[in-house]
């Protein structure tokens, strides 16, 4: 998985996540600022328009830019977490031209575990926590059992959805959501959503790589 892999990968999210701003924004409409499509599209945008000026010429760095751009340009909590994971996983990389699934699974692992210090979140807390870890707990697996990249981002991105779809029962213990108590019972939660997008982006590029 090369450096064009990558760019790929972050034009199909900004797709997903274009088509499906609505829908986010209406998950986060019941339990947090009514805004999270919303901004992720406006991020994603923004992020294909500065690859689109100047591609970065590793992964890794590529990853960097990514993330440095969901920062500045997304608002809410979004913005830095993902932002967060995206440059933590790129900096993993550091300069390597191609990427194993192995390395993608280190990677991804340090997007996790950045997430995780800036959020203060773990799983059960109903965040994006609860689909990224279980993405890259399949991965690492997947890994372990030798299968190939499209296998392998497969079952991470099924386990994500998995996660997101279980934040339904679950009660909000961070964020915006929390404030509702008992309340957030019942609501998928947006971040979670998203992130089984963006997992889901990347197994769809590489069934087709």
């Amino acid at each position: 998985m090369d450096t064009a892999f990558f760019a790929a990968w972050i034009e199909e999210i900004a797709r997903v996540v274009a088509a499906g701003k609505e829908w986010l924004t209406g998950l986060d409409a019941a339990i947090g600022d009514a805004d999270h499509g919303a901004n992720l599209d406006r991020g994603f945008t923004a992020v294909t328009g500065a690859l689109a000026a100047k591609e970065p010429d590793t992964p890794g760095s590529l990853l960097v830019l990514v993330g440095n751009t969901l920062i500045r340009k997304v608002g809410g909590a979004s913005g830095p977490l993902y932002g967060t994971a995206f440059r933590e996983a790129g900096r993993t990389l550091g300069d390597t031209p191609e990427v194993s699934v192995a390395h993608l699974h280190t990677a991804l692992e340090a997007g996790l575990a950045g997430v995780r210090k800036l959020g203060s979140a773990a799983e059960g807390d109903k965040t994006m926590v609860d689909a990224l870890a279980p993405a890259v707990r399949a991965l690492e697996q997947a890994v372990r059992d030798g299968k190939d990249p499209a296998e392998a981002i497969g079952a991470a991105s099924e386990a994500a959805r998995t996660g997101a779809e279980a934040t339904i029962p679950m009660q909000a213990r961070k964020g915006r959501a929390s404030y509702l108590g008992p309340r957030s019972v019942g609501h998928q939660d947006p971040g979670a959503a998203s992130t089984a997008l963006v997992v889901s982006a990347l197994h769809t590029v590489a069934t087709s790589w």
